[in-house]
């Protein structure tokens, strides 16, 4: 039944209209601030509808055990209590008979697999939403690790994205989610990165590209590749010993220091996440093994993702904003990157954030003044909520690689300054951009290096200057502009509110209707049928006249 595209539509859409209801229902139940006993309750809530996704995904499988990953790892955005009910997804994948998995085998290679294969073990090694890897042996006595696509999973993702495209449509209506990301253009780019990862050809092309990048690295090794027996659904690639980075007696037990392990990884992987070109998108603990001399092997490359050099370039000034506490200039790379539209706020944001960072850098962590974290996370979640801030869609993959990295470096060391152990690549890209010059260079180069940089600053500050009459004329017209903004943003907020609420209930009516009408089917009830029917028909029409009433008065506005 749960290869049924029909059924698994219905199934997750069901679930995820459920979800939204509830969660709908309990924000218009308890408007406003939360005390703590409505918090207590909201993640019991929450943590009720992450299990019941866990175990919803664990039966259907597909596309939503990938999905429960990918939301187990988005800590800016997913509640912790969520993340703790999703996080075992990684380990909890249900293996598929051998007899199966052999039939895929056979199929690809289209001939018996004693043919190539000397011997192969009957259980996996490993089992994953798209595949399993089974460790074998060629007729010459090379180990291999040998991956094996599910049956059925390209037919399952299919259907499963088609309702997931609904699920999103949900969101983006009726729910804030849309307010926070381009939800359209993060189907667009999961359908893309997932799909890539069905075909086993494209992930040997991206072991291939890593494999090449990493070639002269002593610290990180990507195995070996056996092209000619890899095809769409079967991938043939060198066995390597070693546990997952996170199997810490391990580590001891060979001796590996946690310190250098962790400050290894971090150089060698993180210039995939700053530099242009393509990036591992799913640097979990199970994708990084360790070997017993301390040598790192990154594996499975069925999530890339790439970064383009324009945007590398922008999230390198970002970084070095940052360094040089250049608030002006965080806000100018953020602009670019697309996560601010052109008319937020920029003084606010550079307060906020100057504010933040001088916290970060003048309290002692060990002894906090948590009265004064909650004071500035209020202060910066107040100015976030008012600021037009969005997520673009091509850097859900990189933010979700960036945080499950950070998760597993921190993990190894709990102590480790990222600042200092990125200093050699933030040298580099200081070397880059002509802003300073590190190391044992010709004191001419470092000389014409500072000239350049004063230069520059020279530059910025006579550009400031000359703005300057034309900014103390917008101060002094500020508060009226801004008194004047405030009542037409409130204005519209209430009639969107009103619109945005009809909607709701005359969705919740269709849905309602609907199951009356299929309990009416079910149970052969002609009342409970037709009048389902009858109340759906008049929700659905009440729908649409509140959509094309709610669609006139948005292009009015514009």
């Amino acid at each position: 039944m749960k290869r049924n595209s029909l059924y698994r539509i219905f199934a997750i859409v069901f679930m995820a209209a459920g979800f939204f209801l509830r969660i709908l229902w309990f924000q218009k139940r308890h408007p406003g601030k939360m005390s703590a006993e409505t918090t207590q309750q909201w993640e019991a809530l929450l943590r009720k509808v992450a299990w019941k996704y866990k175990r919803k995904a664990l039966r259907l499988e597909g596309l939503l055990i990938k999905l429960g990953q990918f939301l187990s790892a988005r800590a800016d955005v997913v509640p912790p209590v969520v993340i703790q009910e999703l996080t075992d997804l990684v380990d909890q994948v249900p293996a598929v008979p051998w007899d199966e998995a052999k039939a895929v085998l056979e199929s690809e290679w289209e001939a018996p697999y004693g043919s190539i294969l000397h011997k192969i073990s009957e259980k996996p090694v490993a089992s994953a939403s798209i595949g399993e890897v089974y460790h074998a042996f060629l007729h010459d006595g090379t180990e291999v690790a040998v991956k094996i696509q599910r049956p059925g999973i390209e037919k399952i993702i299919r259907a499963d994205f088609r309702a997931i495209r609904i699920v999103l449509w949900m969101a983006d209506k009726f729910t804030k989610m849309g307010k926070q990301a381009d939800l359209p253009a993060l189907y667009r780019e999961m359908a893309y990165v997932i799909g890539d990862e069905l075909n086993f050809k494209q992930e040997l092309k991206n072991g291939e590209y890593f494999a090449e990048r990493y070639q002269n690295n002593p610290d990180l090794y990507i195995p070996k590749y056996f092209p000619a027996y890899c095809t769409r659904r079967v991938l043939v690639m060198e066995w390597m010993e070693g546990a997952r980075i996170n199997d810490y007696g391990y580590l001891a037990q060979h001796g590996v220091d946690r310190s250098e392990l962790a400050k290894k990884l971090f150089k060698a992987v993180a210039e995939q996440l700053f530099f242009e070109g393509k990036f591992h998108a799913d640097p979990h603990p199970g994708n990084i093994m360790v070997q017993p001399d301390g040598r790192i092997v990154l594996i499975d490359f069925g999530m890339v993702g790439t970064i383009k050099p324009a945007d590398a370039k922008q999230i390198q000034d970002l970084v070095m904003g940052l360094v040089l506490k250049d608030y002006g200039q965080v806000i100018d790379a953020l602009e670019k990157l697309r996560f601010l539209l052109p008319h937020a706020n920029r003084r606010e944001l550079e307060r906020v954030m100057e504010l933040a960072m001088r916290f970060y850098d003048e309290q002692d962590l060990k002894n906090v003044d948590y009265d004064a974290v909650q004071h500035i996370m209020e202060d910066i979640q107040s100015v976030i909520r008012q600021q037009p801030i969005q997520l673009p869609s091509e850097f859900i993959f990189l933010g979700r690689a960036l945080s499950t990295f950070i998760g597993v470096l921190y993990g190894l060391d709990p102590e480790i300054e990222l600042v200092e152990v990125g200093k050699p690549i933030v040298n580099e890209w200081l070397k880059r951009n002509g802003a300073g010059a590190t190391g044992d260079g010709e004191s001419a180069s470092r000389t014409s290096t500072i000239l350049k940089t004063v230069q520059k600053y020279a530059l910025d500050i006579g550009r400031q200057l000359l703005k300057l009459p034309r900014q103390l004329q917008d101060a002094l017209d500020e508060p009226r502009r801004r008194t004047e903004w405030e009542k037409v943003k409130q204005k519209n907020q209430f009639l969107h509110e009103v619109y945005a609420s009809r909607k709701r209930y005359a969705f919740c009516t269709v849905l309602l209707s609907l199951a009356v009408a299929a309990l009416g089917y079910y149970f052969g009830d002609r009342w409970l049928l037709w009048g389902g029917a009858g109340v759906g028909v008049i929700a659905l029409l009440w729908y649409r006249n509140s959509a094309v009433k709610h669609l006139r008065w948005i292009e009015e506005l514009r």
